[in-house]
């Protein structure tokens, strides 16, 4: 294959050489590596008896069940999955639960005052 070179004029910096090969391929860019996901926990503090890293949440994706348990103070709480729940969901559900239960009873003591 000939290479041609050509000089051309530039106003900033005077004459400069251009390589040119007829028929060049372009190059393709490199595919941008994937960004690693962080690993969510799997293990949480008790909201019965504080201690960390006492829960423990398991999933059984054949019965469709997920379920959270406090190794210390023998609490726990069962709900339903499906494919995309993780461990962090199971427990914010737990918590989110408790809360709901807290605030009822709250009520319930407003109405008897």
């Amino acid at each position: 294959m000939k290479q041609v070179v050509l000089y051309h004029w530039s106003s900033v910096g005077g004459y400069f050489k251009r390589n040119q090969r007829m028929g060049k391929r372009k190059s393709r860019a490199k595919p941008l590596p994937k960004k690693r996901m962080d690993k969510l926990d799997t293990v949480f503090r008790c909201p019965f008896c504080s201690h960390a890293t006492s829960v423990e949440c398991r999933i059984d994706m054949k019965n469709l069940i997920g379920e959270a348990s406090c190794r210390i103070c023998q609490e726990s709480f069962s709900t339903t999955v499906n494919s995309l729940t993780e461990a962090i969901d199971i427990y914010s559900e737990w918590i989110d639960e408790c809360e709901r239960v807290n605030n009822a009873e709250d009520e319930e003591e407003d109405d008897e005052a």
